[in-house]
């Protein structure tokens, strides 16, 4: 792990999104609420909390946080549900981790509850939108350059 020991504390927040494709009736079932399982989107918040909270058990050099909130926001579309979790910490580190944890988590959640229906859902685009605070600031998706992809 890095050692944090040495930096500010500093108001720490990211967002997260991800998106789960599905068939038409499926999103039908989880928007009606139909689903055999259960509120399939209240399920779902709940894994992305729990799973948030745990992001040090799960991912072996991330630190604990004692986190401030976790939003989980789900949204049913015509063919998807799309996810997107904001983390918040007053802490030494940032919380993307955890953000990105949650919105992997309430993704297979919907998958775990709707495969009965649906085993074809494909869950995509997990990914880290923005992130504020600590040494090196602010950071946005959408603001970086077109040639400053990593990959």
């Amino acid at each position: 792990m890095v050692d944090v020991g040495e930096k500010a504390v500093t108001r720490r927040e990211a967002i997260a999104t991800g998106r789960i494709r599905m068939s038409p009736p499926t999103a039908r079932a989880i928007g009606s609420g139909t689903v055999a399982k259960g509120d399939v989107l209240a399920v779902a918040r709940v894994a992305g909390i729990q799973a948030a909270k745990e992001t040090s058990r799960t991912i072996p050099l991330c630190h604990p946080l004692a986190l401030d909130a976790i939003v989980v926001d789900l949204v049913v579309g015509e063919d998807a549900v799309t996810a997107t979790v904001t983390a918040r910490t007053s802490g030494k580190t940032g919380v993307e981790m955890e953000a990105l944890v949650a919105t992997s988590a309430a993704l297979l959640t919907i998958y775990d509850m709707c495969k009965g229906i649906d085993r074809a859902m494909e869950i995509e685009a997990i990914r880290l939108e923005e992130k504020r605070g600590g040494k090196s600031g602010e950071w946005r998706r959408d603001a970086e350059a077109p040639d400053s992809d990593p990959r």
